[in-house]
């Protein structure tokens, strides 16, 4: 069984809560936009990482860091990028192995847009996290939570970061 810590476009801002909130995960995944090399270190001190580069990623974060992660976690194919869209409408760099090959679970960022969807046609689970920074046009700031047990992805979470906490 692992437990999750997933989150997105934190765009070089650091909250203390991720530590708090992810406390009780096994691995932290960042679904790319990190920002800047300090977020991604304080993540690696903290938790074993999973992490993809975003479109604001610079070179350094892009040697240390792949665009995509196609990995097992427990008994579930997990494919992990920043930009890959959600069901019905995947973006084109994606769109070709997916539907050849299709995960169990597909993790995306970008939109800011917290989305949890099923494929249906892809026996998919799609969840991108929304947005954990404060940079962008979002108002509700997001990290999700969730249980990898065997094959089943269960006890998904969704945290909300006021800014007045």
């Amino acid at each position: 069984m692992l437990k999750i810590g997933l989150l997105s476009d934190t765009h070089g801002w650091w909250d203390e809560r991720y530590e708090t909130y992810f406390a009780e995960c096994d691995e932290i995944w960042h679904a790319g936009d990190i920002g800047s090399i300090e977020v991604a270190d304080k993540l690696e001190a903290f938790k074993p990482v999973r992490i993809v580069t975003g479109n604001i990623d610079g070179a350094e974060l892009r040697k240390r860091y792949p665009k995509h992660q196609r990995f097992m976690a427990e008994k579930v194919d997990v494919w992990m990028t920043h930009i890959g869209g959600y069901p019905g409408k995947y973006a084109p760099e994606v769109t070709p192995a997916i539907y050849h090959h299709p995960p169990k679970l597909f993790i995306s960022g970008h939109s800011h847009i917290l989305k949890v969807l099923f494929d249906k046609t892809l026996q998919c689970l799609h969840i991108n996290p929304g947005a954990a920074g404060k940079q962008g046009f979002h108002k509700n700031r997001t990290l999700v939570r969730f249980v990898i047990d065997g094959d089943t992805i269960r006890d998904l979470e969704v945290i909300e970061l006021a800014d007045n906490q």
